[in-house]
């Protein structure tokens, strides 16, 4: 989930860098998200003038003709890191809206918070180079199979609780919820102030997302 706006405007306004094809057997599936991984940390340690095939290749333990294989540049590589990061990001709520919550939408919503958080706070500074200094190799929301699942999933819920939320057009409602619930994990996780306990941050995001959700109009 992961990504602001006005990436995805940026990125409708050109075309993403591809893949050259993606691998179908499980050994090129491996190799592939070896050097995804590997291409993660050599960009989160070096930044993007630091970063090249050959240093990915060599971090990941590939040869660098098996990383144009399937990559021609780093920066279709970039552009498959936050293919990946989406994709992260719908598991995370899928395996989280597919559980019993007995608190109902506080409690599925406080899950999706302290899910999303986990999930960035894994590559921190990862997430902030892709964020901060490289959201035009985000594709456009309208394009993304992860951020059309995740908006599903939560639409869904608030179908599903249609009587604790307050809003009268669900779709506007599911809209504001995954933008406020994105910007606040990223300044939470990115940008973490040192004046608040993580604890404190995450319900205070859980209590900002329920009072729009239930506030009356």
């Amino acid at each position: 989930m992961t990504r602001i706006e006005n990436s995805r405007s940026a990125g409708a306004r050109r075309t993403l860098p591809q893949p050259r094809k993606a691998p179908r057997q499980a050994r090129s599936q491996a190799m592939v998200e070896a050097i995804l991984e590997a291409t993660a940390r050599v960009l989160a340690e070096r930044g993007y003038a630091g970063t090249n095939t050959n240093r990915v290749a060599e971090r990941a333990g590939v040869s660098v003709g098996s990383v144009y294989q399937y990559f021609p540049n780093k920066d279709s590589l970039i552009t498959a890191l936050h293919e990946r990061h989406g994709a992260q990001m719908y598991a995370a709520i899928a395996e989280v809206l597919a559980a019993e919550r007995p608190d109902g939408l506080r409690g599925h919503v406080q899950a999706m918070v302290r899910a999303l958080l986990a999930a960035h706070r894994v590559a921190p500074e990862l997430h902030r180079v892709l964020e901060k200094e490289f959201p035009f190799f985000d594709a456009p929301r309208e394009q993304s199979e992860a951020d059309g699942g995740i908006f599903r999933q939560v639409h869904g819920l608030l179908q599903l609780h249609r009587s604790e939320v307050r809003a009268d057009d669900l779709a506007l409602a599911t809209w504001m919820l995954l933008q406020t619930l994105e910007s606040l994990v990223h300044a939470a996780v990115i940008e973490p102030p040192p004046m608040f306990k993580p604890e404190a941050v995450e319900a205070a995001i859980v209590q900002v997302l329920m009072g729009y959700l239930t506030a009356p109009a």
